[in-house]
C-alpha cells in the first residue's frame, strides 16, 4: 500500500509538471504566433510605402527589426522543441509509474490470496490437530485398559506375587514371559510324562 501510494504521489508531481510544461508551451506559442503578426504588419507596411518613403534609413531599421524578430522566433522554436521533448519524456515517465502501481497492486493482491491460502490451510492443520489429539486420547485411553486388564490376568496367576506400586511396562513383560516360561516348561513335562 505504501509502494502503490508513493508511486501515486509521483504520477501526480509528473502529471503537474506536465501541465505546467504544456502552459507553457501555448504561451510560447502564442507569442511566436503574436512575433509572426508583427512581422507580418512590418513587412506589410513596408510594402504599403510609397517609392519616396523607401528610403536607405528605413530599410536598415526594418532589416533590423526583421533580424530581431527572427532570433526571437528561432528561440522560441527553440524553446517549444525542448517543451516538447520534456513533455515527451514526462508522458514516458507517468506511463511507467502507472504500470509499476498496476504491477504492485496484482503484487499486493497475490500476497493477499497466499495469506488467505495460508490462513485456510492452518486452520485445516488446527482441526486435523485436534482431530488428532482426540483419537489420540481415545487410544491411550484403550491402551490403559488393555494393560490394565494383562496387569490384573498376570498377577491374579497363582505364584506370582502381587506388585508393590505401580508397574512400568517393562516389569510387566517381565511378569509375562515368567508365566509363559512356566507353562511351556510344564507343558514340556506333561508331554515327556505322556510318552513315558
Amino acid at each position: 500500500t505504501g509502494a502503490i501510494s508513493s508511486l501515486q504521489r509521483q504520477m501526480e508531481i509528473q502529471e503537474t509538471k506536465l501541465r505546467r510544461i504544456r502552459s507553457e508551451k501555448e504561451m510560447l506559442q502564442k507569442q511566436l504566433r503574436e512575433q509572426e503578426l508583427q512581422l507580418q504588419a512590418v513587412s506589410d507596411k513596408f510594402f504599403s510605402l510609397t517609392e519616396e518613403q523607401k528610403q536607405e534609413e528605413v530599410m536598415v531599421m526594418m532589416q533590423e527589426e526583421n533580424r530581431n524578430l527572427q532570433q526571437v522566433v528561432m528561440e522560441q522554436e527553440s524553446q517549444l522543441a525542448e517543451q516538447n521533448k520534456l513533455i515527451s519524456e514526462l508522458q514516458e515517465t507517468i506511463s511507467q509509474l502507472r504500470a509499476e502501481a498496476v504491477t504492485t497492486r496484482l503484487h499486493l493482491l497475490e500476497q493477499k490470496q497466499a495469506q488467505k491460502e495460508i490462513q485456510s490451510q492452518a486452520e485445516a492443520l488446527q482441526h486435523k490437530e485436534l482431530q488428532t489429539r482426540v483419537a489420540l486420547e481415545r487410544i491411550s485411553t484403550k491402551f490403559e485398559r488393555f494393560r490394565s486388564k494383562i496387569i490384573q490376568a498376570t498377577f491374579s496367576m497363582e505364584g506370582i506375587q502381587d506388585p508393590l506400586g505401580e508397574l512400568t511396562d517393562d516389569q510387566v513383560l517381565e511378569a509375562m514371559q515368567k508365566i509363559f516360561n512356566e507353562r511351556t516348561e510344564f507343558q514340556q513335562m506333561l508331554k515327556n510324562k505322556g510318552s513315558r
